[in-house]
């Protein structure tokens, strides 16, 4: 299925702004959809400067690469998901960095691509994969888990309160091959619904499921601090709860002087901060976008500023504390049975 829905970037205007894009820096856009963003960071970029892009689906990747055609050699595209993040851009010797940008969720492209099945507005087989090299779909999910952990995806990723009435109709429609089948059968469990499908929050539990989003975008995003140079800024765009809370949690973290647990009579951490928040709450669409890109309407955008502490030299993605990964843990699937 090719690609070719129009595309409007998300709060453009901010993220670029977020980002302090300045002429000769170098920037990763880790979400590269159809290269909205990516286009505006290379423009004002120029001259000099240089955008390594990373985008797991292959189709979306070959959209991109035409609308960016015109930078040449300073657009770097990458056809990776951005768990790879760090690892790539030693290897390529693009550390450190000036900025990098996440704008997470699908992409109007994806959403506009009924082949992939990403939305019920189009009968589709279930895969919902951002890549056709992964080896879990939906349908593998929706037919071979137990109902037990079908409750608990759609409860935990979805925040569906009505997630195991919704398992249990899933296990005796079995087996169940397109969007439209699986939206048919949550749409029965509530007739007569009003403004948002029943089938909404479901369809976005499989599809983080499928892709170990917020697993990955934990990583990626301790990842981003550590190829960041002095002062480089890092932009997030999040468009449902569950991503802004991890990444509201960590620059929280990461920008904490103590992060102790409350009630010790003196600090024992020794946690330093390698952020300061730029943004000190989310910065969200104004109406107008909104009207224009009704897709803007739940997104929230943060901030936040590479800093160094005492002991870290400034070139930038060298851990005071030498060591991966942040300590800020998404919770696991939890058990609702």
């Amino acid at each position: 299925m090719t690609l070719t829905a129009a595309h409007t970037p998300v709060l453009l205007k901010e993220a670029v702004l977020g980002l302090a894009v300045t002429p000769g820096g170098r920037y990763v856009d880790c979400t590269l959809g159809a290269g909205g963003h990516a286009e505006a960071i290379l423009e004002r970029s120029q001259p000099g400067g240089q955008l390594m892009a990373f985008e797991a689906d292959p189709e979306a990747v070959r959209v991109a690469r035409k609308s960016l055609a015109r930078f040449g050699a300073a657009a770097l595209i990458v056809n990776q998901n951005f768990v790879s993040l760090e690892s790539v851009c030693r290897e390529r010797d693009f550390v450190p960095v000036s900025g990098v940008l996440f704008d997470l969720g699908l992409s109007s492209l994806q959403l506009g691509a009924g082949g992939r099945g990403f939305s019920f507005q189009y009968e589709a087989p279930l895969d919902m994969r951002f890549s056709p090299s992964q080896a879990l779909s939906a349908a593998d999910i929706v037919n071979t888990y137990s109902e037990g952990e079908l409750a608990n995806i759609i409860f935990e990723y979805g925040e569906e309160g009505r997630s195991r009435q919704i398992a249990r109709a899933i296990a005796r429609a079995r087996p169940i091959a397109t969007t439209g089948e699986l939206a048919r059968i949550i749409e029965r469990l509530a007739p007569g619904y009003h403004r948002i499908h029943p089938a909404t929050k479901t369809f976005q539990a499989l599809r983080i499921a499928v892709n170990e989003e917020l697993e990955r975008l934990e990583s990626a995003l301790d990842q981003a601090v550590n190829v960041l140079g002095h002062g480089g800024r890092l932009v997030v765009i999040s468009y449902h709860s569950l991503e802004d809370r991890l990444v509201k949690n960590f620059l929280r973290h990461e920008s904490a002087d103590c992060v102790c647990p409350p009630g010790l009579p003196q600090c024992v951490c020794h946690h330093a901060p390698r952020l300061k928040l730029i943004s000190k709450g989310a910065i969200v669409p104004g109406p107008a976008e909104i009207l224009a890109n009704p897709r803007a309407r739940s997104a929230k955008l943060r901030v936040a500023e590479r800093t160094l502490s005492a002991d870290e030299p400034g070139t930038g993605g060298i851990s005071r504390r030498g060591e991966k990964g942040s300590k800020v843990r998404f919770r696991k699937v939890i058990n609702i049975n």
